[in-house]
């Protein structure tokens, strides 16, 4: 089994690319920062599995719990090859596999035990779901006082929407997001991916561990409760603040921002597109003077954000007209001698032969049992010590199963077997 590790601070082997670090199955489940931890993952769809994920890519190990006649549904969401949902590949990615019915008193009470020696679990059903099961936090801190159990879900644990289903792009909307994303004459609009979810994954990544490092104070877990509603308020800004202060609420403004200029996306002469910041004001002026219109930097109006924003139609005619006349390559040549800020327009064929993205190594190869090798999106940062890895992609249903519970709760054949007839497993 091969294992892409991230690691800053190194030289990179003679085609600029990190190296493949070789492991084997008897080293699982790794050696990153986070080795030691175990992670029970009950979550699905897709906020507490990515938060998950990412605790496995530096080093947790992750023991996916999973219905054994449901399967996790991101095994069956988009595109399949050969009958092998891909999205699982990413999503499962360095998890243990088990079957488990949670609502069956074999299913609890093997999931009792494995919490027991667990350092976190991941959930996300409704409110109330696995108090009904005998699972709740009274019950897993009685099995284990210093377990972290982490509750996501859409609108939190309390408040008069606790219990309604709760998806990311529901968050996306009462969140502030879509109101502001789209054609100032047109829609709200939403995502087409899962950005709530993968906010929220972020966030209840650090907020475990946030709760493990307060472990290590009192010796004691806790519940996090973690809404994804919330983390979207975050990364929208000071809005909050400037509606409680001023009133103030951001409108709809397309690619434009009402904060700097010039700021969008041009299209060169040869088809091409091309997002501009220029947020920062020497950056406005080198700007423009690259396109021939250093007058502009003159203007009173010209020496703050604000202002270049209420000019945005003057400055877009220039910066987009001097776009319009040449190719792309020569604007992003022409962009960097002049420490100017531009990036292309990728879509995903971008992506993957994009060359800062091949540099780093951002999609990297994963060999796969099944499909061969996969590429797929690289762990998240570089650490120069303890660098994280995927050890491996995402694994059939149940795949771990048997060794899980006869490794971990010494569990026989027998009463594996027994479990299994009875459908706990």
């Amino acid at each position: 089994m091969t294992a892409n590790a991230r690691t800053a601070m190194q030289p990179p082997p003679p085609d600029n690319r990190p190296s493949t670090a070789t492991i084997h199955e008897s080293q699982a489940p790794g050696t990153g920062p986070l080795t030691g931890l175990r992670v029970l993952d009950l979550a699905t769809l897709f906020a507490g599995p990515l938060a998950a994920t990412l605790l496995g890519d530096f080093g947790a190990e992750v023991i996916k719990v999973e219905h054994p006649r449901r399967p996790d549904p991101s095994r069956g969401h988009g595109p399949a090859k050969d009958g092998v949902g891909l999205w699982w590949k990413l999503l499962g990615r360095n998890k243990k596999t088990v079957t488990l019915d949670l609502a069956s008193p074999g299913g609890r009470d093997v999931l009792l035990g494995l919490a027991a020696t667990a350092d976190v679990v991941i959930e996300n059903f409704r409110p109330g779901t696995l108090e009904k099961w005998g699972l709740g936090p009274a019950e897993l801190a009685a099995a284990n006082p210093g377990l972290v159990l982490a509750r996501v879900t859409g609108f939190g644990q309390f408040g008069p929407y606790a219990h309604r289903p709760g998806f990311g792009t529901l968050a996306e909307a009462m969140s502030g997001f879509a109101a502001l994303t789209g054609e100032p004459d047109g829609p709200p609009t939403l995502p087409p991916f899962g950005l709530a979810d993968s906010v929220a994954a972020l966030t209840t990544a650090y907020a475990v561990m946030a709760a493990l490092r307060g472990r290590e104070s009192t010796g004691r877990g806790q519940v996090v409760d973690l809404a994804i509603i919330e983390p979207m308020l975050t990364v929208l800004g000071a809005q909050p603040v400037w509606y409680d202060q001023l009133g103030h609420v951001q409108p709809r403004t397309g690619n434009r921002s009402a904060n700097s200029a010039p700021r969008n996306t041009y299209r060169t002469a040869d088809g091409a597109w091309l997002a501009v910041s220029a947020a920062s004001r020497s950056v406005a002026e080198r700007l423009l003077r690259l396109v021939g219109r250093p007058e502009f930097t003159a203007e009173p109006w010209f020496a703050t954000g604000a202002g270049r924003a209420r000019h945005a139609d003057e400055l877009d005619a220039a910066v987009g007209g001097w776009i319009a006349r040449h190719g792309r390559d020569e604007v992003v040549a022409a962009f960097e001698r002049a420490e100017a800020a531009v990036a292309p327009v990728c879509d995903i064929r971008g992506v993957m032969e994009n060359e800062q993205y091949r540099a780093l190594d951002s999609i990297t190869e994963v060999p796969d049992d099944e499909l061969g090798t996969i590429r797929m999106q690289n762990v998240l940062f570089r650490l120069s010590a303890t660098p994280g890895a995927i050890r491996w992609a995402g694994r059939p249903h149940g795949a771990d199963t048997d060794a899980v519970l006869s490794g971990l709760l010494g569990l026989s054949a027998e009463r594996i077997a027994a479990l299994r007839a009875d459908g706990a497993v």
